[in-house]
């Protein structure tokens, strides 16, 4: 036995993580892709049959699986491209020596850390139309009123704010750690040959940064496509469909009309997306290095 134990040592080590990963992860996603397959609704009486890929023609005729594919791809955009930007803004302003940084790193971490249903409930005040501070703050600066969550156009931008002002400190923390882990030689011999503050940032500290970024933009964009609890407790995909993000519609499929294998199948292709979200970005990685 304990030859044995030796001979396999390598395999014995990783085998818990191994077993976890499979039963926690592999597993819904198989079983998951099992019921896309199938015809399971609750508003029948009949047995579950394998119906193949009926379910997902039936989601490419539908005009609301487009729609919801359409505003899933414009949320994630608009929430992690401010997200990345404000980010690195934040960590370049953080990875300077300034009194009381180590409390503005505290304030930044609490929008994390507070229950996304929480900050669902508080922005929603803060959105309502005749006595939320939005349209105060609109009305101080000279703006006219928005309907925020009640209008088609600006509905997802609204969303869009309450992820960024959430997730934003995860990118900026992300990209400090980037900082601080860049060598100090590149930037010395800046100084020495007179290079000003935006010169250095184009040409030594954005380039040694992008790795990082890159990984902050994958982290977030994998988030944001999986954004179902802000969403769904502002606006439950309203107004009309007009926030019904793949989750929503997928969420809606089953448990509004219980149709499990469509919202199953549903779910598959948020997954693909999500993937070819992720992919599309590494390969941009990978590209940009070499």
């Amino acid at each position: 036995m304990e030859r044995f134990i030796e001979r396999n040592i390598k395999w014995l080590f990783p085998l818990p993580a191994a077993v976890f990963i499979v039963s926690m992860m592999a597993f819904p996603v198989a079983y998951t892709i099992w019921v896309s397959l199938t015809d399971w609704s609750m508003t029948s009486s009949s047995a579950v049959q394998f119906v193949g890929l009926k379910n997902y023609i039936a989601l490419f005729n539908d005009p609301r699986f487009f729609n919801a594919v359409k505003l899933t791809l414009y949320f994630t955009g608009l929430a992690v491209s401010v997200e990345t930007v404000l980010g690195v803004g934040i960590a370049l302003i953080l990875n300077r020596e300034f009194k009381g940084k180590n409390f503005v790193k505290g304030i930044l971490l609490l929008p994390m850390v507070a229950t996304p249903v929480a900050i669902g409930l508080a922005w929603t005040l803060f959105y309502e139309p005749t006595i939320g501070l939005g349209n105060y703050a609109l009305q101080l600066l000279g703006l006219p009123a928005s309907k925020w969550l009640a209008s088609n156009t600006s509905v997802i931008p609204a969303l869009a704010i309450v992820d960024i002002w959430e997730w934003t400190p995860m990118v900026a923390l992300i990209v400090l750690a980037g900082l601080a882990a860049l060598p100090h030689d590149p930037y010395e011999a800046a100084m020495v040959d007179g290079a000003n503050t935006w010169q250095v940032f184009r040409y030594i500290t954005l380039p040694l940064l992008s790795p990082t970024i890159l990984v902050a933009v994958v982290l977030r964009g994998i988030d944001a496509f999986k954004t179902f609890d802000i969403i769904y407790t502002m606006t439950a995909g309203g107004p009309g469909f007009a926030s019904e993000t793949l989750n929503i519609y997928a969420y809606n499929l089953g448990f509004g009309y219980f149709k499990f294998g469509a919202a199953s199948s549903a779910l598959v292709a948020l997954l693909a997306l999500v993937l070819g979200g992720s992919l599309l970005v590494l390969w941009m990685r990978r590209t940009w290095e070499q």
